[in-house]
């Protein structure tokens, strides 16, 4: 449990601070810090707060949905746009399109890294990925469709409104599941999964090495 905690804390402190690399390095960012950052722009309010702010309103909307919150979707809300904040206010807007690029990269696998570690604790999804899963038991349509409505949705609503969107959202889009995909059985510290893991590793290993035998 205490490693599960703390993995829980640094994969969210982890993933406010990519999320601010992401936007330091000035090439686009991923739908909902695009959507953040316009609404930023409009307020005057920083951009992590109101990442914490539009997390508590995305909670509400699991009321019809039916979703209940876990200790980490509350901790979600409250640790992830703090980070970024924090991170934005010491690291300054990076300049020369290599650098930007190189940051830009950085920001996506520190965010695949952190999603895998809160993930793989276990304490509840975030606040948008239980939107999309209540969207999915509620209404019958595929992840994959309540995904693509919800964060077009919020693409758009953040361009029109000045957030930035650019050749880093589209690697955003590109990369992010499969390093997550990557990452994920790696960092798993659910009760049983890595051992789940560990058998199904062990049973591939020796039905590799019995078809060997038989071609010998």
């Amino acid at each position: 449990m205490t490693r599960r905690v703390i993995q829980l804390l640094v994969g969210l402190f982890l993933y406010g601070a990519g999320c601010a690399l992401a936007i330091q390095a000035g090439l686009g960012v991923d739908p909902w810090t695009v959507f953040a950052q316009g609404l930023s722009i409009h307020t005057g309010i920083g951009i992590g707060w109101v990442t914490n702010i539009l997390g508590l309103l995305i909670l509400l909307l699991w009321i019809p949905l039916r979703q209940k919150p876990g200790i980490g979707t509350i901790l979600n809300i409250l640790l992830v746009g703090t980070s970024m904040q924090a991170t934005l206010a010491v690291i300054p807007p990076i300049s020369g399109f290599f650098a930007q690029l190189a940051a830009l990269l950085g920001g996506v696998v520190i965010v695949a890294i952190a999603s895998g570690l809160y993930i793989g604790a276990g304490f509840g999804p975030g606040p948008r990925d239980g939107l999309m899963t209540g969207m999915n038991s509620r209404l019958g349509w595929p992840i994959w469709v309540c995904r693509a409505i919800v964060e077009l949705t919020v693409l758009v609503a953040g361009w029109l409104l000045g957030g930035t969107v650019g050749i880093g959202t589209v690697l955003y889009a590109l990369l992010i599941g499969p390093l997550v995909h990557l990452a994920l059985p790696l960092l798993d510290a659910r009760p049983g999964r890595r051992a789940r893991a560990h058998r199904a590793r062990a049973h591939r290993t020796r039905r590799a090495a019995a078809l060997a035998g038989d071609r010998t």
